[in-house]
């Protein structure tokens, strides 16, 4: 039963939904894969060029999104080398942008939260027989608020793109609605053009949910952790 009317199809704004979180939770759990072993690489070992290492990854936190898209589109278009494998305007594609884009956020925080840990906790760690691996487990238990922190900052960018997604995804719905490649962002963009505001308010206050949801989940598992 439909207790309020709302100005979009059924089932358009739960497939919205499912295509944002698909792409960005799997984007930016690849990434954090990616990123960790990095970071605690880079935070425990001293090597020529690491400065400039810890440059290139700064600096790629602000890296343009469009640009991102362009390159991912040149990557996977039919003169790119994937185009064979036909990922243009697909959850693949955007999951490939939203990949690199989180890199750079969780590799630096991450990086910076294992820096920031006492040499005092290494110390004891090596003092009570640790091996290279026991203390690098210590050392990331102590900075796991600031992976967690490195994590959602990855999540918060990937989930609020806008120009890369909507350059390789294309802003796709199927003819009953539904989407494939449409994503919270870019139906807001998409609704706001068309003078929809009230679509774009409901789709505005349902990324801001989710968000804020992702966080709160977060922060009660790290909370828990501490616990135990």
């Amino acid at each position: 039963m439909t207790v309020v009317a709302l100005p979009f199809r059924e089932g358009y704004v739960s497939s919205i939904i499912y295509v944002s979180l698909y792409v960005s939770v799997i984007a930016v759990t690849l990434s954090t894969l990616f990123s960790l072993p990095i970071a605690v690489v880079m935070g425990f070992s001293d090597f020529p060029g690491k400065q400039f290492v810890k440059s290139v990854i700064n600096t790629g936190m602000g890296f343009p999104s469009v640009v991102v898209g362009l390159l991912v589109l040149f990557t996977v278009s039919n003169q790119g080398p994937l185009g064979d494998l036909e990922l243009i305007f697909t959850k693949e594609a955007m999951i490939m942008s939203q990949f690199i884009l989180a890199t750079p956020p969780i590799t630096a925080i991450s990086l910076a939260a294992i820096s920031g840990v006492d040499d005092n906790v290494r110390d004891a760690a090596h003092v009570l027989g640790g091996t290279r691996l026991d203390v690098a487990l210590v050392v990331l238990k102590e900075a796991r608020y600031g992976i967690a922190t490195a994590v959602l900052a990855g999540f918060g960018r990937a989930i609020s793109e806008v120009g890369s997604v909507l350059i390789v995804g294309g802003n796709i719905t199927s003819a009953r609605g539904i989407s494939k490649t449409r994503t919270l962002t870019t139906a807001i963009q998409l609704e706001a053009r068309q003078g929809q505001y009230e679509t774009a308010m409901i789709l505005g206050a349902v990324l801001v949910t989710l968000v804020l949801t992702v966080n709160a989940i977060v922060i009660r598992l790290g909370d828990q952790g501490v616990q135990r």
